[in-house]
């Protein structure tokens, strides 16, 4: 297996627009698809964003050993599953490319080792954070306002200082300017391949 180059950041950083445009740049990186338990979102496909699933098939992952990490979200509409499991898609020689938050990295890391793990932390500042999540809710068919207020202050504690430094994130790629971003991202990314 190659290296993982793991994109992170709180809600509305961008991240999900950001690795959509770092794996158009760099095809030659394979993705590695997260499940989630939690009910998928307009614009969503299943197999892509996540693997949709049950809390039946999670626990037949788990009963399998494949289950690597699991966290748990007490959300307004109930308690929501992510996890990622092993369950072929590290099996390859590529570099791979994944999407999560900060304790699934420290998770993997663990699992994999820190020569395997290559962390992307995507910041933006928290007003204009807010903004975006907002623009983005508002799109929705049915708006999730008070799950959306639970994730923007949940994130303060799962993306503290203190946790960035404990996990040895020192660099911070700037969200600002979206395509400076992409750009710098995709430069530290070939360096490292």
């Amino acid at each position: 297996m190659g290296k993982i180059f793991y994109l992170m950041g709180k809600s509305a950083s961008g991240k999900d627009t950001i690795y959509k445009k770092v794996k158009e740049q760099l095809p030659e990186l394979k993705t590695i698809v997260i499940y989630t338990t939690r009910p998928i979102r307009e614009g969503e496909r299943d197999g892509v964003e996540y693997f949709f699933v049950d809390d039946n098939r999670l626990h037949e992952l788990q009963e399998a050993g494949k289950v690597i990490e699991l966290r748990e979200y007490n959300t307004v509409h109930g308690i929501w599953k992510y996890f990622t499991a092993d369950d072929g898609q590290f099996d390859r020689e590529e570099h791979l490319i994944a999407i999560g938050t900060l304790e699934s990295y420290v998770q993997l890391k663990e699992y994999f080792g820190d020569e395997k793990l290559v962390p992307v932390y995507i910041e933006v500042e928290d007003g204009l954070r807010l903004e975006r999540a907002l623009s983005r809710e508002r799109q929705q068919k049915e708006p999730r306002y008070k799950e959306l207020c639970r994730r923007f202050l949940a994130d303060a504690t799962d993306f503290s200082v203190d946790k960035l430094s404990k996990a040895g994130i020192t660099r911070k790629y700037l969200n600002i300017n979206m395509d400076k971003c992409i750009d710098e991202i995709v430069l530290s990314i070939r360096e490292k391949m």
